[in-house]
């Protein structure tokens, strides 16, 4: 079977594709498990640093709204897309036209071609906590109707609602999954409004300094991308019966604020580590933080198999065990 990941250079991606040759199964079009013997990477950028050379990975460049590039991209043999590709909130917000094009025309033109083939695919996308803002209560459950107050997360909620209607119609077998902050990220900083959530941890740990620019009392739900890959392909696998009419879920996680992922930074590199980072204050990122939901109650994601993280040290964990010993590659 083959399998698609839009965004298959980016973390994410990228991550997810090295579980997918190192565990090459899932649920086929037949909904039969099945080996995966062919992955299709598509992204704006060629990986730096590259993919592993492996003869069922083949990687393309090329943009999500170009709809004769996703044609080829997306072919008769596909039977799971995994479309990840996105621009990032603090970029979509500076740029709306790109964010639009990119979270919402992207996600539509994948969808239509997807829509086009003799068979119905799984699709899996990734949507975001930021679907939720405005006046919200103090937890998030899973009754809670989304008020995006970005427009990255607006972008994503139309494309829950697309995911929805698609599955709804026949077209796909589609499940959105709503991402916490995802942390620690390896790599270097993007343009996210949350990379600094990651760059406090992951650049004191490898020996650099680190700029917080929010107010230590500032939180975020996070989750490690362990258990984010680990998410994905369990969404991939469960019976459309599992998720009902409403293919979205809100992931478990974990809330921590600034002040207590300093304090799991200090126990995993001692004081060193945290004199690392300083803070210079950004309004602008400060605003988008304070914006997001930081508090969930999900009843239905646990349910139905998602699992987080135990707490911030397992998550800094994650990132000792699993990225912090290839961390020095972005830095030569």
């Amino acid at each position: 079977m083959k399998v698609v990941v839009t965004g298959g250079t980016g973390m994410i991606g990228r991550k997810l594709i090295d579980s997918l040759l190192a565990m090459p199964e899932l649920i086929d079009r037949d909904g039969n498990m099945a080996e995966v013997t062919a992955i299709t990477a598509f992204d704006v950028v060629a990986p730096n640093p590259p993919l592993p050379d492996d003869p069922r990975l083949t990687i393309v460049t090329g943009e999500i709204s170009d709809a004769e590039a996703v044609e080829a991209l997306i072919d008769d043999d596909t039977d799971t897309v995994f479309h990840l590709a996105a621009v990032v909130s603090a970029q979509a917000e500076e740029d709306f036209d790109l964010g639009m094009r990119v979270n919402l025309d992207g996600t539509r033109i994948t969808l239509e071609r997807c829509r086009a083939l003799g068979h119905v695919p799984r699709v899996v996308y990734a949507s975001s906590v930021a679907a939720f803002g405005g006046n919200m209560p103090d937890v998030i459950n899973d009754t809670v109707t989304p008020n995006p107050q970005t427009t990255y997360g607006v972008t994503k909620v139309i494309g829950e609602y697309l995911i929805d209607d698609y599955s709804r119609k026949g077209f796909i077998d589609g499940r959105a999954l709503r991402l916490p902050t995802i942390v620690v990220r390896p790599g270097r900083p993007n343009k996210a409004a949350s990379t600094w959530a990651s760059s406090i941890l992951r650049e004191p740990l490898a020996g650099h300094s680190a700029i917080c620019p929010v107010k230590e009392e500032s939180k975020m739900w996070m989750l490690s991308p362990r258990r984010v890959v680990e998410s994905f392909r369990h969404a991939q696998v469960l019976d459309a019966v599992a998720w009902g009419p409403h293919r979205v879920v809100n992931l478990p996680g974990v809330t921590g604020s600034v002040t207590e992922s300093l304090q799991a930074l200090s126990r995993a590199g001692g004081n060193s580590a945290r004199a690392r980072v300083t803070f210079e204050h950004d309004p602008f990122i400060q605003e988008i933080v304070d914006g997001w939901a930081n508090t969930f109650e999900t009843a239905r994601g646990l349910e139905m198999g998602f699992k987080s993280d135990t707490g911030l040290d397992e998550i800094v964990n994650v990132f000792l065990e699993d990225d912090l010993p290839g961390q020095h590659v972005y830095y030569d």
